[in-house]
């Protein structure tokens, strides 16, 4: 009889992780984990379900202090390093103020260190030198609003705006809507472009957006991802995106590309696939 061995070469290695509390309509988990290294894991909780449609009243409900903690205390078993609360609307709707008050109420919570989507839009923001944005949502004009209100509030304008009045099923958004209203939305100077919502999918689009726009493309669960991986002092995965990669900005010197032979034009490697 045959018999097979498997050398388990001393057991797996210990998993770093991020604890993410996440509304609790959020679909887009695979999306998230696309950006972690293997040696990352995340640890996904949702706050309770409460029969609201997606507007301030919801942003309000999703953040409160007492439903974060909660959330907070159950990612504690599986020991994440840092909390991520990956919502946009809900850590904007209180202003600068009140998403400081969300991070200090969850590292209360946990004794951790803790951030929000729209806290790391700003890092973001600032990582990359950019005070002019154009700016898409697929929110109401209510909750777009009260977002171009934060990035006021930190100093950053808006240059131009596209957004979809959506109050529901934002995660089935096809790329060609977010590629059409990034378009849209691009009206003046910018420095840089903003998909808000991390129930909007954007990973993909990110790097066409890119190229096309000749600006960096930024998304909601992006910074995120982005902000909380940097906590733990290692890097996003992402190719051809600009906060990821500071050799993809705009202006940016390729110093690690070989000269040509016999001192030609060196031959560049290729950039993303076009979307349709």
């Amino acid at each position: 009889m045959d018999v097979s061995f498997v050398s388990f070469l001393g057991g797996p290695h210990p998993q770093r992780g991020i604890g993410v509390v996440a509304p609790f309509d959020f679909a887009l988990d695979r999306e998230l984990w696309r950006w972690v290294p293997d040696d990352i894991s995340l640890f996904l909780t949702r706050t309770p379900y409460v029969p609201v449609e997606v507007s301030l009243d919801l942003a309000r409900l999703v953040s409160e202090h007492e439903t974060l903690g909660e959330a907070v205390r159950a990612l504690g078993a599986a020991e994440p390093e840092v909390i991520a609360y990956a919502c946009t609307s809900g850590s904007f709707v209180g202003g600068i103020a009140g998403e400081r008050a969300m991070c200090e109420a969850m590292t209360r919570a946990g004794a951790l260190p803790s951030l929000t989507t729209s806290g790391a839009l700003l890092d973001a923001l600032a990582e990359l030198s950019a005070r002019r944005i154009a700016l898409v949502t697929p929110y109401t004009t209510s909750v777009t609003r009260s977002l171009e209100d934060y990035l006021a509030e930190a100093g950053v304008v808006v240059t131009g705006r596209a957004s979809l009045g959506l109050t529901r099923h934002i995660w089935k958004v096809p790329y060609r809507d977010v590629v059409t209203m990034a378009r849209h939305a691009v009206r003046g100077a910018a420095d840089a472009l903003f998909i808000s919502c991390t129930n909007l999918p954007t990973y993909d689009v990110i790097p066409q957006l890119e190229a096309e726009l000749r600006m960096p493309v930024i998304s909601a669960n992006q910074v995120t991802m982005w902000a909380a991986l940097r906590r733990l002092g290692t890097r996003a995965v992402g190719p051809y995106q600009a906060l990821l990669d500071p050799g993809a900005r705009p202006g940016a010197v390729q110093l690690d590309t070989p000269p040509a032979p016999g001192g030609g034009t060196p031959t560049l490697p290729d950039g993303p696939p076009p979307l349709p």
